[in-house]
């Protein structure tokens, strides 16, 4: 009996948080449902009509779709891969006992709280620039023409100063795990003769496979919404080459003033995540009970 009712309590604290946390959530959610069937226009208002699934066969077929479709994939596939291994790698570089230990954990963890917005303009302007950026004045020293990487590759620059700016997270985490790594089964095994690279494939990677899983979760969720650094660098250009889904939406809505297609396609990319998080979590599950 009072087990019963310490679950009401409990329930019944919790239920203010869970119905505003619903509220938040379900709102937009309804509205933005609500708008992807209608043709909405901001410059036409009064105009609204019913448009059935007419958005979202215009946003599923438009050529820029394609396009934002694949460069959302390269963009995560590419950051994923930069702070996975440079996360494997920093992780074990600063694990090691040295002078400075703190101070240089504090600098390689620092990038992380910097924002999107104020990385992406430090890099525009003062490291891919192609007149007075730091790789430019590189390329000079060494006689070569610089090159304009936001013009030039656009996408790859993205993906660069978006890695720059998680890199930090997948270290502190690896780290975690890294510190949590049992010194006896490697001493073990450098008695028995193993290097340092069996050790490093035998013992660390597959200590550290449940820290690489979360790290590839959370990062994939937040790497689907990236934003604020195409908007300040590239404007999702040239063209399309460097627009992912979100940036095409926001287009969509603020650019072109329609409403209701850019709700289908908020729709569509709470469809595509959704997918991509069921799949992660599950295969993320499955590493857990291994």
């Amino acid at each position: 009996m009072a087990t019963l009712h310490t679950r009401t309590t409990a329930r019944f604290m919790l239920s203010p948080a869970v119905l505003l946390l619903l509220v938040w959530m379900i709102v937009p959610l309804g509205m933005t449902l609500y708008f992807s069937f209608l043709r909405y226009n901001l410059l036409m208002p009064g105009m609204e009509a019913f448009a059935g699934i007419e958005n979202y066969q215009f946003f599923l077929t438009d050529p820029a779709f394609m396009d934002a479709l694949v460069n959302t994939l390269l963009l995560v596939g590419g950051v994923l891969l930069i702070t996975v291994v440079g996360g494997v790698f920093l992780a074990l570089l600063i694990d090691q006992p040295f002078w400075g230990q703190g101070i240089v954990r504090l600098l390689v963890i620092s990038p992380f709280f910097v924002m999107p917005t104020v990385s992406a303009l430090v890099w525009k302007n003062m490291f891919m620039h192609p007149v007075n950026g730091l790789f430019a004045w590189v390329a000079r020293g060494f006689g070569l023409a610089p090159i304009d990487w936001l013009a030039s590759v656009p996408l790859l620059s993205i993906v660069i100063i978006v890695a720059w700016g998680w890199l930090p997270f997948a270290t502190l985490i690896i780290l975690t795990a890294l510190q949590s790594l049992d010194q006896e089964q490697k001493e073990a095994a450098e008695m028995d003769g193993a290097g340092a690279l069996s050790i490093f494939a035998y013992i660390t990677l597959p200590h550290l496979a449940r820290a690489l899983t979360v790290v590839v979760l959370i990062e994939t969720i937040f790497l689907l919404s990236v934003f604020a650094e195409i908007l300040v660098t590239t404007n999702g250009g040239p063209g399309t080459a460097s627009t992912n889904i979100p940036y095409l939406i926001y287009a969509q809505a603020l650019l072109q003033y329609d409403i209701g297609g850019a709700s289908a396609g908020g729709v569509v990319a709470i469809v595509l995540a959704n997918i991509v998080a069921v799949f992660l979590i599950r295969m993320i599950g499955k590493n857990l009970e291994a």
